[in-house]
């Protein structure tokens, strides 16, 4: 009984003293916690963030839906109008279909033979005119035009010029409602932005408006006007890489004013070629169309002599025959004169060796016709050319061409 006891007795003893060693701490950490409480509340108060629970807890889908619920709300216009909108928006309207009708079969029944473009330049007096390809309406019986409505009315040729491939027509003016205005495409620059408008493949895509730069300017390209096999003359045009396909012949190239800056011409048609469009500058077609729409033919002066470029003789006659200085080594050799011609008058004679035209270099027949087409009937020129080897010069007033 006594073991029991003192058994018990250390045991109580014991027992006290575990319920005041724990009691101690358990107090300390009690009045430390209530400290950090205290002093952590003024610290997340003047925090610019929220706490990681609150910021990621439940609390989560409200923070979601806030920016939503306080962003102003906004209606998004864009603006399309652009410096190419607006130019096609200056000429569109000019820009008019060439529908060549030709009488076919035996009972002479009048069909569609091709469709190409045109461009309305100018209104006067109840009339519209209209400036096309001559191999548009070549062949035509009858034209019509279909304004950028779809209207369809009908036109004449006043003239046409194969060897410029340009056309004038005519038609009423009452349904017209646009003109272009032509540009000074001595001022085109390669590089510079240009838009073709025009019918490719026919009405179905009329008025097709296609981008593209200016590839080069004063470009030559070889005409033969005769269909002999001979170059006749080097039709100077514009290039482009703004597509061009047939239909659009006769259709307007203008620059980022839109503005009339040459008439769409041609291309080349290569499989191995892309990108090559060509047209006839307008400061070259102005003359041409005032003369058809004038006169309807184009008034060329003429000097009155057969030619021969003196790159196709042999060396031979230019020494024995010619008896030119080693210093000439380009020209036109006179081969025939017309005894009444300007030519004539002025005492050119047979083997005579042009080689400048106007204070300008003459290198063949084909620069010579490009100077002589720059300048008007009647007007005064002077020729600097070679007789037996000796240099002599002569003026002369150009005549309207009668031969060539």
């Amino acid at each position: 009984m006594g073991y029991y006891d003192q058994d018990y007795e250390q045991y109580n003893r014991r027992q006290k003293g575990n319920r005041g060693g724990k009691f101690l701490p358990g107090l300390l950490g009690a009045i430390l916690g209530g400290l950090l409480v205290i002093f952590s509340i003024p610290v997340l108060a003047n925090m610019d963030i929220l706490p990681y629970d609150l910021a990621l807890g439940d609390d989560e889908e409200e923070k979601d839906q806030t920016p939503n619920a306080t962003a102003p709300s906004k209606n998004i216009s864009v603006d399309v109008s652009t410096a190419v909108t607006q130019a096609v928006d200056n000429v569109s309207k000019a820009v008019v279909g060439v529908v060549n009708i030709q009488e076919a079969g035996f009972w002479n029944e009048k069909g569609e033979a091709g469709t190409g473009s045109g461009v309305i330049y100018k209104k006067e007096g109840g009339n519209a005119f209209v400036v096309t390809n001559y191999h548009v309406i070549a062949g035509a019986t009858q034209i019509e035009l279909s304004l950028s409505d779809g209207t369809r009315v009908p036109a004449e040729v006043l003239g046409s010029d194969e060897l410029m491939d340009l056309a004038v027509l005519r038609t009423e003016s009452k349904q017209v409602e646009q003109v272009a205005e032509f540009a000074n495409s001595d001022n085109v620059k390669p590089g510079e932005p240009v838009i073709a408008i025009g019918n490719p493949l026919g009405l179905q895509f009329s008025g097709s408006v296609t981008q593209g730069i200016i590839s080069g300017t004063e470009r030559a390209i070889p005409v033969d006007s005769n269909n002999d096999g001979e170059v006749d003359w080097n039709a100077e045009v514009l290039q482009t890489d703004a597509a061009i396909n047939p239909g659009n012949s006769g259709g307007a190239l203008v620059n980022i004013d839109g503005k009339l800056i040459g008439i769409n011409s041609m291309k080349i048609a290569q499989s191995a070629v892309e990108g090559i469009g060509l047209a006839i500058p307008i400061n070259l077609a102005a003359p041409i169309i005032d003369d058809l729409e004038k006169y309807g033919e184009v008034r060329r002066p003429f000097l009155g002599i057969g030619m021969r470029s003196l790159n196709e003789v042999s060396s031979y006659h230019w020494e024995q025959t010619l008896k030119l200085p080693d210093k000439v080594r380009s020209g036109v050799v006179v081969m025939s004169v017309n005894p009444v011609s300007p030519a004539g008058q002025a005492g050119l004679k047979e083997l005579d060796v042009i080689t400048e035209f106007d204070g300008q270099e003459v290198k063949d027949i084909i620069d010579l016709r490009k100077q002589l087409y720059k300048k008007a009937v009647g007007e005064s020129v002077e020729l600097i050319f070679y007789r037996a080897g000796k240099e002599q010069s002569v003026k002369l007033k150009l005549g309207e061409e009668q031969e060539g």
